[in-house]
């Protein structure tokens, strides 16, 4: 089984089920199904075959769903981009994913001329109009999907192929295109079906950014091979969210902490409209434990917090629905996949220490694409190594306590930034907290906090005092830096890349 061949599976099943709303808008799983045979049958007229890769510069749209399941359709494989990248960071991804093909939004007519010029491997320019009529010789994504065959059937799909590649965010230099296989996807999809028990009565909120891996997953993929009805919002508004969840009653939201920390701050925040969510899920980043409780307390809701991440497709945690949920863990290993924490040798570490945690299962990219140097160092022994620091307890739920990367070393000493997060978090006049490390002449590295201030601005005795009274001496910020916002990228994850770039300059 594949994703496409699902989805027909919940067309047959669905006809007349709804399977998103998009403005408002219902379209039915009989027509998504046609629409992707369609434009897969548009897209094999252009002559995109099998194996050719083709980019999506899409936002949260049916564009992105009927052009990622119609190039799946044809074997092909897709490539999601954040449109919202730097020209330079969209060049790069388009040249090293040997890209054909380019669908993309009307807006980005400009800057996709002066690239045709200079990409002649790109042979096909698709854009989806949003607005008034295209003035521009590319090809115009509603002619391919009308001049398609409703009817098209594709050839055979190997589930060793690879249906997308995903290019990681580049945080140690340039970004990797991980090669995700059909059997990856699905399995991770149908394992979040099982493991959160999805099914067709859900109504699942997408507005995480279909591009990013999480979403891709759990609000899409998941709730498509579940027949679930999707309310797809084009971009994250606490009061879009909390309208949706009351028109259409609501049993799923999936988010980022910093979604959470919006919903929650929001002053015009609706608990009403929260009382038909079964579920709540979170990834991306660790959520600090004061906010999930808070959350919980004033919405009614548990949230399940997970982990993934671009390399497996993404998940392989979940806080489990038939067990006690832990604040603070990941939980435990979802169907099919194995999690260890081990030392710098390969070695399983006991319940309680502290290793690099990775993963095994059929969720596993199958590498780096043209880069075997890297995947040999990510993959070894048939294991995922993450990056990430954890640990694990006597029960198997896993606890993230850090990158490996983002881990201070102070005199010594390691200092784990989510913990003194975690501290900050707990004080009622600090809405957002990061830290990081900063050069020291003396020990080496010192901790550094960046602070949002819920309402005026904290007072730093007070503030020292009470970091004091909770962490040791070498834990405690030896400067506190306040800021009105913290850097995010597209799905709200705070960007510690620039405040370390920022304590460099």
């Amino acid at each position: 089984m594949n994703l496409p061949d699902s989805l027909l599976e919940s067309a047959m099943k669905n006809r007349e089920k709804t399977a998103y709303y998009f403005l408002d808008v219902p379209t039915t799983y009989e027509e998504l199904n046609m629409s992707v045979n369609k434009f897969a049958s548009g897209l094999a007229r252009t002559g995109i075959g099998k194996g050719d890769h083709v980019a999506l510069l899409l936002g949260n749209s049916p564009h992105f769903i009927i052009s990622l399941y119609g190039i799946m359709r044809i074997g092909a494989t897709a490539i999601p981009i954040n449109p919202t990248y730097t020209p330079s960071e969209i060049a790069y991804i388009l040249k090293n994913g040997d890209v054909k093909a380019v669908i993309g939004l009307d807006q980005m007519i400009p800057y996709l001329e002066k690239i045709k010029t200079s990409a002649p491997k790109i042979k096909h320019f698709i854009i989806c109009e949003t607005g008034s009529e295209l003035n521009t010789e590319m090809e115009a994504f509603s002619e391919v999907l009308h001049s398609g065959d409703a009817d098209f059937t594709s050839g055979p799909i190997n589930s060793e192929d690879t249906a997308v590649i995903l290019y990681t965010s580049g945080t140690t230099g340039r970004p990797k295109g991980a090669m995700l296989t059909h059997e990856n996807l699905y399995s991770n999809a149908r394992d979040i079906r099982d493991y959160l028990k999805m099914n067709s009565k859900d109504t699942v909120i997408t507005t995480l950014p279909m591009f990013h891996v999480f979403s891709l997953t759990v609000a899409l993929n998941a709730p498509l091979i579940s027949g679930s009805t999707m309310i797809i919002v084009p971009k994250f508004s606490p009061k879009e969210v909390f309208r949706v969840a009351q028109k259409y009653d609501a049993t799923i939201f999936a988010g980022v902490p910093t979604m959470y920390n919006f919903l929650y701050q929001y002053p015009e925040s609706n608990p009403a409209a929260f009382c038909s969510m079964r579920l709540c899920i979170s990834g991306g980043a660790s959520m600090p434990v004061a906010l999930l409780n808070n959350f919980e307390e004033k919405f009614n809701v548990v949230i399940s917090e997970g982990y993934g991440l671009s390399e497996a497709s993404p998940v392989t945690c979940f806080n489990p629905l038939d067990r006690p949920r832990k604040p603070g863990s990941i939980g435990t290993s979802i169907l099919n996949v194995e999690n260890r924490v081990v030392d710098g040798l390969g070695n399983e570490l006991p319940s309680g220490e502290v290793g690099e945690l990775v993963v095994r299962g059929p969720n596993v990219m199958k590498g780096y694409y043209n880069m075997p140097e890297e995947t040999s160092e990510a993959i070894r022994d048939g294991w995922l190594y993450t990056g990430d620091l954890a640990k694990m307890d006597e029960e198997g739920y896993f606890y993230i306590v850090d990158r490996k990367k983002d881990l201070v070393i102070v005199g010594g000493y390691n200092v784990y930034p989510r913990e003194v997060e975690e501290v900050l978090y707990g004080h009622p006049d600090i809405m957002e907290a990061a830290v990081i490390g900063a050069p020291d002449a003396d020990q080496g590295e010192v901790v550094k906090a960046f602070i949002v201030p819920r309402d005026e601005k904290v007072d730093k005795e007070e503030l020292h005092q009470f970091l004091s009274e909770r962490l040791a001496p070498y834990k405690l910020p030896k400067s506190i830096e306040f800021l009105q916002e913290l850097p995010k990228n597209s799905t709200g994850k705070i960007m510690k890349r620039e405040l370390k770039s920022r304590v460099l300059q």
